[in-house]
């Protein structure tokens, strides 16, 4: 019961002090995009350059996730919604920690979008629209998803029988049909330094 609950999030360690420590502005940076457009790559390819440069970062993907914390999940809407949630909640965790998280979870619409905003803050939420035509994450469909969706064996697929809302004022854009993996990483790594090297 609610009741019952006593946090103690006034006594802990707090965020400042640890960010001081760690060197580092902690943020959740919040990668969406289709299926196949290039969150999971690019996210592990940051994970690894935050590393290279000396923060401390650490990377939520979503078939990681769903295959731990969320595996009771499915992918209904509120599934869907309960999905994100939680993974919100984990990166606020981290965020109080000081830690710089990167999230790569397709979160088709606005509203699942909203719902990991409000739970981190919005002044900690960077938002970055990963973009790829479909054609372009169809032809990396190394898991045959794609193939699947249309051969009607997956229902709820986004981009195919669900829609996806792009961001309409995303932190970032990046094209991925356009950009390589380092262009990409390196057009976010800058954009991304001005928001956790500490002043």
């Amino acid at each position: 019961m609610a009741e019952n609950i006593f946090p103690h999030f006034d006594q802990m360690i707090s965020r400042e002090f640890r960010e001081n420590k760690l060197g580092q502005r902690s943020k959740v940076i919040w990668l969406t995009g289709l299926s196949g457009s290039g969150k999971s790559t690019i996210g592990l390819a940051l994970e690894k350059r935050l590393f290279q440069e000396n923060f401390v970062a650490q990377l939520l993907d979503g078939d990681n996730i769903r295959s731990g914390i969320n595996k009771n999940l499915g992918f209904s809407e509120e599934d869907r919604k309960e999905n994100i949630r939680r993974i919100a909640e984990i990166a606020k965790l981290y965020l109080s920690s000081g830690i710089i998280t990167i999230n790569s979870f397709i979160s088709p619409t606005a509203e699942t979008r909203n719902i990991a905003k409000e739970i981190v803050g919005d002044a900690d939420f960077l938002e970055i629209y990963i973009n790829a035509p479909m054609a372009t994450c169809e032809s990396r469909d190394v898991k045959g998803l794609y193939k699947k969706a249309r051969a009607g064996e997956i229902q709820g697929f986004t981009g195919v029988n669900q829609s996806y809302e792009e961001p309409e004022n995303p932190a970032l854009e990046l094209r991925t049909d356009i950009l390589s993996v380092d262009e990409a990483v390196d057009k976010l790594f800058t954009f991304l330094k001005k928001h956790i090297i500490l002043p």
